[in-house]
């Protein structure tokens, strides 16, 4: 058996190796069972020390991937791989893509997942300690001066860029939704629900982190059709006000409107109205039902595993929608 090793690479040639034995397992050259080369036998064909295909050796065994039997060398323990998943928070939308991501990936892949919070330095560590670790990374990224550099040292075929296209370069692998023209092209559906109301509010709080372009398609959409419109970061003072209609990336805020409505005998659809951005599996159920502009997180985490699935590119967008419901 032959393994690629590229002497003029930045990556360390241990990691060369341990990326060349999981690359094998994943196209089936190798599997359960089968011996690798002794230390020795690795050192002399590949012109490499000891220490190198000694630590990567244990990386490996260490992972699970391959185990060692006394007096008779290393074997592949089992057709098992595991596949980091980061995700920045743990919301209800991010449970569908991460059941949808689990669910269609076979049975020997284990997906460890993880939480960055939009904190750089939860990102880098939980990167950085994990390079080597896995067959495979899928990872949210955000917006961070940071970000690149921590992801530059991650091969592009190994890593899947998701959700937010931020930080992202023309060669990396991709399944991303449309924060911007998207967006605009789904309150075309709603212009009429939206002429209801006397003004059209974007409720954008200061702590959000979700993509600014959203506010500019906004504001452009209102600008096309003649819409009253406002925006508001400062929700300390959010006050539903009759007449008017709400949209809002904050399901903090969808509360906030629905506890005002029941205290001031608002009713959400002709009184005022309510736009939520994400689909969660309970808002078609809440007051009945809450309208939502989102992106299909279930088909995005079914693109995921494909990238883990095929050693292919896979560079793709998933659509976003508008879902009219009555409380709009």
């Amino acid at each position: 058996m032959l393994f690629e090793l590229n002497f003029n690479s930045d990556i360390p040639k241990y990691q060369q190796l341990v990326n060349a034995i999981n690359d094998a397992l994943s196209n089936n050259t190798l599997g359960s069972g089968d011996p690798l080369p002794s230390v020795n036998v690795m050192c002399k064909d590949y012109s490499l020390s000891r220490d190198t295909v000694f630590k990567a050796y244990s990386i490996l065994k260490e992972n699970g991937v391959i185990e060692s039997v006394p007096n008779k060398g290393y074997f592949v323990a089992n057709d098992t791989r595991k596949v980091l998943l980061v995700l920045d928070t743990f919301k209800a939308y991010k449970e569908v893509l991460y059941h949808s991501f689990v669910n269609n990936l076979p049975k020997n892949v284990i997906v460890d997942v993880q939480f960055h919070h939009y904190n750089i330095n939860n990102f880098k560590t939980i990167l950085q300690n994990s390079k080597g670790k896995y067959y495979k990374y899928v990872v949210m990224s955000f917006n961070h001066k940071e970000v690149p550099s921590v992801l530059a040292e991650f091969e592009k075929d190994k890593l899947l860029l998701i959700d937010w296209n931020i930080h992202s370069e023309d060669d990396n692998n991709y399944v991303f939704q449309d924060f911007g023209q998207a967006f605009q092209e789904a309150l075309e559906q709603a212009v009429l629900a939206f002429k209801k109301y006397k003004r059209v509010v974007f409720v954008y709080p200061a702590f959000t982190s979700h993509p600014p372009e959203t506010v500019a398609n906004f504001k452009r959409f209102c600008d096309t059709h003649k819409l009253n419109y406002k925006v508001i970061t400062e929700v300390n003072d959010f006050k539903v006000t009759k007449g008017e209609a709400y949209i809002s990336v904050s399901d903090r805020i969808l509360g906030n409107f629905l506890e005002q409505c029941r205290n001031n005998n608002f009713e959400p659809g002709t009184d005022v109205g309510f736009l939520s951005y994400n689909e969660t599996p309970m808002k078609p159920f809440i007051y009945k039902g809450i309208s939502v502009v989102s992106t299909d997180f279930k088909a995005m985490g079914a693109a995921a595993a494909d990238f883990v699935n095929e050693d292919k590119t896979i560079q793709k967008y998933i659509p976003t929608k508008l879902i009219l419901r009555e409380s709009l």
